[in-house]
Order: structure tokens, then sequence, then C-alpha cells
């Protein structure tokens, strides 16, 4: 009986899998076997093997690179410095509270701040340095990708700082560990399943960026996610950006696997 009511509470779980995960990646292997034209082909592998897109996938992957580890190297003394205040709550909301906005208002927000005639720039002629461009720059790319997707890399490293038995600081410090060796032999190889699981919250969209790419890096950045954009809306051609979904979907199942939870 028991068994029954468990598969009958499987049921909307695998329709909801069924129709949203797997029906979509079934349809973009079906469309990546066709060209422009509708006629079967694999030319679309072989045109992804060119360096041309090699050359694409090698820099989604450097970006997305340094957004997770800038995210990271700012997250995590954040997320332990919360731990330690008073009123832990109220900073949490306010670091979740931006993720709430949309995208979209996010990125024009930016585009006026980092303006030639913006806080930023005004900032910098008050100092002497002068006016700068700093939109449509590498920098502007990445601060704006970092500022996005740090929300999603501070709350799991958080939560398991939290949860971390810290009676094994005590006994650490017991022991004339140092402030280092406590960090590098206790508190970091406790919390590493939430650094897992934070890059892997920012590592894998930020792989398919292409919103951020068009509006704040001005196109200079071209990203995998850029590219799909491109052939979907402007060449039409389908089966192209289907290919390269599928690859960017195999790497991101890779980057699962790697940061996956171990026993």
């Amino acid at each position: 009986m028991q068994i029954r009511t468990r598969n009958l509470y499987l049921i909307p779980y695998l329709t909801w899998i069924l129709l949203f995960v797997v029906a979509p990646i079934l349809l973009i292997v079906y469309y990546s076997f066709f060209n422009v034209d509708g006629q079967f082909t694999l030319g679309n592998y072989q045109k992804f093997f060119t360096p041309v897109y090699l050359k694409m996938t090698l820099s989604s992957f450097w970006y997305a690179f340094l957004i997770t580890i800038i995210s990271l190297l700012i997250a995590y003394p954040t997320a332990y410095w919360l731990t330690k205040t008073k009123h832990k709550q109220l900073w949490l909301l306010l670091i979740i509270l931006p993720s709430w906005i949309n995208l979209l208002l996010k990125a024009y927000a930016f585009l006026g701040i980092f303006g030639t005639y913006g806080p930023t720039n005004k900032l910098l002629e008050s100092l002497g340095i002068g006016t700068q461009q700093i939109l449509f720059t590498d920098f502007s790319f990445l601060f704006v990708s970092v500022y996005i997707f740090i929300p999603f890399m501070i709350l799991p490293i958080y939560n398991a700082l939290e949860e971390m038995n810290h009676s094994l600081l005590d006994a650490a410090n017991d022991l004339g560990a140092s402030q280092w060796t406590t960090f590098r032999r206790v508190i970091f190889p406790l919390t590493l399943d939430g650094v897992k699981s934070g890059c892997q919250a920012v590592f894998i969209p930020a792989l398919s960026l292409f919103m951020i790419t068009r509006l704040v890096a001005g196109n200079r950045v071209i990203t995998l996610g850029t590219a799909i954009e491109q052939h979907f809306l402007v060449t039409q051609d389908w089966g192209m950006g289907a290919t390269i979904a599928v690859f960017l979907i195999i790497a991101m199942a890779f980057i699962m696997m790697l940061t996956r939870k171990r026993k």
C-alpha cells in the first residue's frame, strides 16, 4: 500500500520532468540534425568543430570561470561574516532582494550607472581621473554578471557554514591550530558542498549569458548564449542554434557531475 501511494505521488513529478526537461532536450536534439532549408544533415556538428565555434566555446568557459571565481572570492568571506553578525536575517534579505528584480531592469540600470554621464564617471571626474569608457568593456560585463549571480553563491555557502558543527572549531583551537590552519583543515572541507552548489548555480547560467553581452558588453563578449540567440532570432538557422544548445547541455551536465555531492 505504501509503495502504491509513493508511486502516485511520483506521477506529477515524472510528468513535469517529461514535459519540461526530457521533451525540450529531445526537441533540441531533433532540430540539430536539420539545416536552414529543413533538410537532414550532420553538417551542423561538423561546423561546430570549426575554429570560430571552438574559440567561442573557450571564451564562454573562460568568462563563466572568471565570474564564478570572482563570485566565490567575494561570497565566502561575506557568508562567513553573515554567520557572525547579529542581524543575519536582515542582511540576508538585503542580499536576496536584488535577485527579485527583473534582469533586464538591472542591466538597464547599469547602463546609466556606467554611462558617460553616469554617477561612476562623475565620481572619477571629482577624483581628477577624468571620464572613462566603462560600458562595453570586459570589466563592465564581469562586474554586472558577478552582481547578478553573487546571491546564488552566498546562500549555499552561508547554509553550509550555519550547519557546520562549531564544536570542531573549538577542538581545533584546543589543539593549537592557527586560524589559517583551522580554515584550511576544518572550515573549508566541511563547507565544500556549499561551495560546489554555489559554483554550480553560478557557472552553469553564466555559460549561456546573452542579454548582458549585448546591453552591457556591447557584443564585445561573444558567448554560446549569444550565438544561440543569433541563430534562432536573426539568421533563422535553428539547426545550428540547436546544435550549439546540445553541446551547451552536455557541458552543463558535465559540470553538474563534477560538482555533485559525494557521500
